[in-house]
């Protein structure tokens, strides 16, 4: 849905008014950012910024997503942008972030982001979970915090999506497999105990970028403290990461044997919400998933 010029120029006045961040008048430039928000970039005194505006009903979202930033930035691994303002007018919400100009191929600063992120993850906590909800797309992500993996797996991600499939129209007996699936989640963690690392949380190929220096940058989180396997299997479910990348993880904090056999485990969470989001294109793969699961 399109806001219009009035809405953007309620959008600026806020801004300035509440965070004195002034947009050079005609120089808002609508650009790329998803299906969720209406994304801009504004020029200002200081420089560039990227300007995210949704209704009302998208506070409590840029809410999280700029106090997933602050995590990840306070982790001191890997570089994010910088939130300069979040706000509201009578009838919109807005989020504006640092600009970061990136080129148009990362793969230099794969290896880079590979050793950043396993730095990432080393930061943990006492709990899975959060110490609010956030979203995953525009879905809420519930983060209710949880000593048990297994446990929070099974009711704040794998079965919290089924719920919501369910009532989209997942098919009776694709629901009945998933169901069972939950059922034995323990028999893939028989000799394996995660820890609660620090998570970007949704982390695919669009949502990290490189600058022309080599600096890799991760944004549009979804943060929870959970198991990093969780960020590198969402890594592999669109691609967007090449060899250099896991190989440099790998190097930084080798995962533990049995990996493999999770990573379906994690990206059905993801293919449930892209369903929920999107629809039945996706449940041919929600299919394999669980097929691959079963085996």
């Amino acid at each position: 849905m399109r806001r219009g010029r009035m809405a953007l120029e309620q959008v600026l006045a806020d801004l300035k008014r509440e965070a004195g961040i002034a947009c050079e008048r005609g120089t808002a430039r609508a650009v790329s950012g998803g299906s969720i928000n209406e994304t801009f970039r504004l020029e200002t005194g200081t420089g560039p910024l990227l300007l995210k505006v949704n209704t009302r009903d998208g506070a409590s979202m840029f809410a999280a997503e700029a106090a997933g930033l602050k995590a990840l930035r306070e982790a001191r691994a890997v570089a994010t942008p910088d939130v300069y303002a979040l706000g509201e007018t009578a009838d919109h919400a807005y989020l504006a972030l640092e600009w970061i100009e990136l080129v148009p191929d990362p793969r230099p600063a794969a290896a880079r982001l590979g050793r950043e992120l396993a730095a990432l993850h080393a930061h943990t906590g006492a709990h899975f979970g959060w110490y609010r909800d956030n979203t995953i797309g525009s879905t809420p992500q519930p983060n209710t915090p949880t000593v048990d993996w297994i446990d929070f797996w099974c009711h704040c991600r794998l079965g919290y999506q089924l719920e919501l499939a369910a009532r989209n129209g997942l098919p009776r007996e694709c629901e009945r497999r998933a169901r069972a699936l939950l059922g034995r989640l323990a028999q893939y963690f028989e000799s394996y105990r995660p820890e609660p690392s620090l998570l970007h949380g949704d982390l695919w190929g669009g949502n990290w970028g490189a600058t022309r220096d080599g600096v890799p940058y991760i944004f549009d989180p979804a943060v929870y403290f959970g198991d990093r396997e969780a960020d590198l299997a969402m890594t592999r479910l669109f691609g967007g990461f090449s060899e250099r990348f896991y190989e440099a993880y790998e190097a930084a904090w080798p995962l533990a044997p049995g990996w493999e056999g999770r990573v379906a485990l994690y990206n059905l969470y993801h293919l449930l919400n892209h369903f929920n989001l999107f629809g039945a294109g996706y449940l041919g793969r929600i299919e394999g998933a669980l097929r691959e699961l079963e085996s």
